[in-house]
């Protein structure tokens, strides 16, 4: 059922044991989303607990509280609500949704969105999920302490390249402020999300080694092989490197996790990547999307290619 945002906030106020959650391959949006929820009920008392079935990205581990996040492999749960943050779909959260019991609310920003959950706020037009839990936080009155700044403001930065990307609103920049007037100091955010392990480095020099060029270079894409990953948070960003050139308007980066497993991520200038991750499963935004999709390293990239040149053809000349 569809429910407005004070919906939303009413029924996370009535449950009194309450599990988040967020989407695999978590980013900086999921994180922030769910720790500052999470602090705000953990403070007005409720049984709360934060699971996600995905490991946690050594990027985001300066946000606080985020040793509080587990992968559950625990027998199910028995709660009052589910909470699901930044996830368009029932697969983005892997086995957390069979391992709670539970009535299910999700939040979320993606304009993909399949509306699977017994209650859904869905605000396509907010840059994160990070501003709809604010704007949320600020109907229930909660006093917005400098931690949980700290995590929304990751969340709302990450997601709109730190103000970089065509999501950026006025509201954006509005909630950014605020944040900044509870305590947040945005050159260190930067700072700890733009510095890489030398690993990072090493794969970016490698990944663009395998720069391909289709459509009159219109696509661009770099693989990344399982055998190159070191850990699985230090792709961070890579996409964005094939996005860049000129002439570039779909940039895709095929991540090969394990083997017959490969993670998309897509970026546009123009094109609509969100409906090109659902033709696989998968979700996102318009310039920012990804999916996940099993197959042989030649026949995912085949297909994908393919998909992304029929996206190429629907755009205006």
């Amino acid at each position: 059922m569809e429910c407005s945002l004070q919906s939303a906030a009413n029924l996370i106020l009535q449950a009194e044991t309450i599990v988040i959650t967020a989407h695999v391959h978590p980013d900086g949006d999921s994180l922030g989303s769910m720790l500052a929820l999470y602090q705000y009920l953990e403070a007005k008392g409720k049984n709360v607990q934060m699971l996600l079935d995905d490991t946690l990205p050594v990027l985001y581990e300066f946000l606080p509280g985020i040793q509080k996040i587990h992968r559950s492999t625990e027998p199910p749960i028995d709660a009052d609500l589910l909470v699901i943050l930044d996830a368009s779909d029932e697969e983005r959260i892997g086995k957390i949704g069979k391992l709670v019991k539970a009535a299910v609310l999700n939040i979320d920003h993606h304009i993909s969105n399949t509306k699977f959950a017994d209650y859904w706020y869905i605000d396509s037009a907010a840059a994160a999920t990070g501003e709809v839990i604010l704007a949320m936080l600020k109907l229930m009155d909660a006093q917005i302490s400098p931690d949980m700044a700290v995590c929304l403001y990751t969340a709302i930065a990450t997601d709109c390249g730190f103000f970089r990307y065509a999501n950026t609103s006025a509201q954006t920049l509005r909630y950014a402020a605020d944040l900044v007037e509870c305590g947040v100091k945005p050159h260190l955010i930067s700072e700890y999300v733009d510095v890489r392990p030398l690993s990072s480095l090493l794969i970016l020099q490698k990944a663009l080694g395998t720069l391909e060029l289709y459509c009159n270079g219109k696509i661009a894409a770099i693989t990344i092989s399982q055998s190159l990953l070191d850990d699985d948070d230090s792709t961070e960003g890579l996409v964005n490197y094939p996005r860049n050139i000129v002439g570039v308007e779909i940039a895709i980066l095929f991540k090969f996790v394990e083997a017959g497993v490969c993670r998309i991520s897509f970026r546009s200038k123009n094109a609509d990547v969100s409906r090109l991750a659902l033709e696989f499963g998968g979700g996102g935004h318009i310039r920012a999307a990804g999916c996940t999709v099993k197959g042989t390293v030649e026949e995912t990239k085949r297909k994908v290619i393919a998909a992304a040149k029929r996206q190429l053809q629907e755009l205006p000349a």
